[in-house]
């Protein structure tokens, strides 16, 4: 049997998909299904058979009594106008939902770096606690740790223009 520490861990973690996923509604479920409908190879497959078979039907190749579009097929016209605006218009939410999926996640992350942040915070106490009581001079580790933070900064700046972007 594991010995059980009395000092139990402090960190909060977050599943963001699952924050994510808890926050959405009917409409947002419907617009990712439509939108991942028309992003689809059967779709398209779909919207040229059926176009194809409009443009057949309406030149008269089965007939003249079937032709109930002529040429120059305006109510084709008319319903390819009107598919691409409503399709346009669930692209847009589902990217609208994708940016605010991307900024819940970014502030979980947040969350999740300043609870991790205020943990190993603690544990540096904890490692200067026990160096002093022990007389262990640690001042090159934390002088190390400092530098190697400070090289992060260094080569991994972040720029107005990154923010921009």
């Amino acid at each position: 049997m594991a010995n059980k520490s009395k000092y139990q861990s402090t960190l909060t973690t977050f599943n963001t998909n699952e924050q994510v996923r808890r926050l959405r509604t009917y409409g947002d479920r419907l617009s990712d299904r439509i939108t991942a409908l028309a992003g689809s190879s059967g779709f398209l497959a779909l919207n040229t058979v059926i176009f194809i078979a409009w443009i057949l039907i309406n030149t008269g190749q089965f007939g003249d009594n079937l032709i109930f579009d002529e040429y120059p097929f305006g109510f084709l016209t008319l319903a390819v106008s009107l598919e691409a605006i409503i399709l346009a218009v669930f692209v847009l939410i589902s990217q609208n939902r994708q940016t605010k999926r991307s900024e819940i996640r970014s502030e979980l992350d947040y969350l999740t770096d300043l609870s991790a942040d205020a943990e190993i915070n603690a544990i540096i106490g904890i490692l200067e606690r026990l160096s002093d009581k022990n007389n262990i001079d640690i001042s090159d580790l934390l002088s190390d740790l400092e530098t190697t933070q400070k090289k992060i900064v260094r080569e991994h700046p972040v720029s107005k223009r990154d923010l921009e972007e």
